[in-house]
């Protein structure tokens, strides 16, 4: 894990004091709300339909044990005793004041963590794979690339005011778990020839106009990673349209120049900076990679053979992950169905997942895209522990990756921007499809949903997708189906006119049994629906 250097620490120190004296002129009238709005996005605090919330960037979705315990004492203190873990992998307070906001990032930066471009136009946290360098497919650890892009976007000045927020994700892996086809810049990395290198995705992102990223470069080599981003920030940051905010982000810009012209236009760019002061060189990697080496694994384990209780025996194998490391295996905690909002975790539960990771891995925790918490490095002999560990704080639930492991945005019951509220059809649906033998028999199903078309639960690339709209002042619910992340990306297809927030999961269940009906022998529901299409899913759930 990354650690903090003194001009780390003394960068964020400055903007604390900063947004203090801002926080302080602004609660006295010496700066206005067009004049403040810019300056409390770019340190990630919202105001909300109820209250403020501030979003706590967690780079790459590492962070350790002492991090957590003090993100549990915030909570505590200055919110309502919970937070909120993102899509992007951050994690959120709700109900801070106002005036409680500068203590808050002073006692983030206590421990490392800060606010800084959680919001506002400029470039958001990076994101990955929640299981990056331990995963059993990893061609590349990306967490190194990632820590450079951080550092590097890290306050740019020149992309401080960007026409729109913009947003990265990196893989390293055989298969995409980044969604890095749903970014505005996607970044696969890979090998040619013995020399590691990237793959660069341009203009995805989801929103009002969904679109899957393009192929803008098939591979460059990796010292050239930080020199061509910035001239893909160039193009955009002069071209892009600020005229309207619906219409700004690159996807848009990309459709209207067309792929060639872009990329002509960006090569342009990259030809002043090519092999200049953004050049990465060896001695730059290896500072990097020494952050992120190996804990000290114990080597030549042997797992004696665990309980064959079938409870157990489930959760071992859904919610636990292979592991490069011979003898360890990485565990997700499923942050969902515990009697809060899907990615919500109490002060107490904080604390005590960060007892379990200095007990069980190496005191570091993962979040991940789907709301969750990864234990990244857990001996297989200590997985029954863990698990009972985890079962007597009811957070040993077995369907990670299955129907209710959905992903969903606050909605309307937090966020102004909101057109229905999410939070109760998500719940609707986990007291629907509560049996955990059902569930097992379906098999993987991402199910997202979104309270707007701002498309925070990434609606569009679930299994099935649920969109809240407004119809005359009431709330429903646009359904789709068919869509995914990974390396076969898709937009799902709409299945047509929209439902009430009470036929949600008579609607999922007929979705569900029209799957069942038509299922080949081991498989999957996006490959029924590849298979079949979206035809009789929508007659089941029009016209039975």
């Amino acid at each position: 894990m990354y650690q903090y250097q003194p001009q780390d620490r003394q960068l964020v120190l400055d903007r604390v004091t900063q947004f203090k004296d801002q926080t302080d002129r602004y609660l006295s009238g010496q700066l206005t709300e067009e004049a403040f709005r810019p300056l409390r996005l770019q340190n990630g605090l919202y105001l909300q339909r109820q209250a403020p919330m501030l979003r706590v960037a967690v780079p790459y979705g590492l962070l350790n044990s002492t991090q957590l315990r003090q993100l549990a004492s915030i909570s505590r203190r200055y919110d309502r005793g919970y937070a909120h873990v993102s899509t992007r992998q951050n994690f959120q307070f709700n109900w801070p004041t106002l005036e409680s906001v500068p203590a808050i990032l002073a006692e983030l930066a206590e421990v490392d963590m800060h606010c800084i471009q959680t919001s506002g136009n400029c470039i958001r946290n990076t994101t990955t794979d929640a299981l990056a360098g331990v995963a059993a497919d990893e061609l590349i650890d990306p967490r190194p690339v990632c820590e450079l892009i951080r550092q590097w976007s890290t306050l740019h000045p020149e992309f401080a005011y960007l026409p729109r927020k913009f947003k990265i994700a990196v893989s390293g892996s055989r298969q995409d778990r980044a969604a890095i086809y749903a970014h505005d810049v996607g970044i696969a990395l890979c090998e040619r020839e013995g020399a590691l290198g990237f793959r660069v995705l341009v203009g995805g992102g989801l929103g009002r106009t969904p679109v899957i990223g393009s192929e803008l470069e098939p591979w460059l080599p990796i010292r050239h990673l930080i020199s061509y981003l910035e001239a893909i920030l160039r193009v955009y940051n002069a071209l892009g349209r600020r005229d309207n905010k619906y219409k700004a982000r690159i996807k848009i810009l990309l459709r209207a120049m067309g792929m060639e012209a872009f990329r002509a236009a960006v090569m342009r760019e990259w030809s002043s900076l090519r092999d200049g002061e953004h050049t990465i060189t060896d001695e730059e990697l290896a500072r990097l990679d020494v952050h992120f080496s190996p804990p000290p694994y114990k080597k030549n384990l042997t797992r004696d053979d665990l309980p064959g209780d079938p409870l157990f025996q489930r959760w071992l194998e859904l919610n636990t992950h292979a592991h490069k490391q011979q003898g360890y295996r990485a565990v997700t905690v499923v942050l969902k169905g515990h009697g809060y909002a899907p990615g919500d975790i109490t002060a107490d539960q904080m604390e005590w997942l960060a007892g379990l990771a200095d007990d069980f891995s190496f005191g570091q925790l993962r979040t991940t895209h789907e709301q969750n918490i990864v234990l990244a490095d857990v001996e297989e002999q200590h997985l029954h522990s863990l698990w009972k560990a985890l079962q007597a704080r009811g957070l040993a639930k077995s369907y990670a990756g299955m129907l209710t492991d959905l992903i969903s945005c606050p909605g309307g019951d937090f966020c102004s921007l909101a057109n229905a509220r999410s939070l109760p059809v998500a719940a609707a649906i986990h007291q629907r499809f509560e049996d955990a033998d059902y569930l097992y028999d379906l098999g993987p199903i991402d199910l997202n949903i979104s309270g707007c078309m701002n498309a925070c639960g990434h609606h569009h690339i679930g299994h099935i997708g649920i969109l809240g709209v407004d119809k005359k002042g009431e709330e429903f619910f646009q359904v789709s189906v068919g869509g995914r992340q990974g390396n076969s990306a898709k937009i799902g297809t709409i299945l047509g006119p929209s439902f009430s927030a009470s036929d949600i999961p008579e609607v999922i269940q007929k979705l569900l049994d029209t799957y069942l009906k038509h299922r080949q022998p081991e498989e999957l529901f996006i490959e029924t629906c590849d298979r079949i299409g979206v035809a009789p899913f929508k007659e089941a759930v029009y016209v039975s």
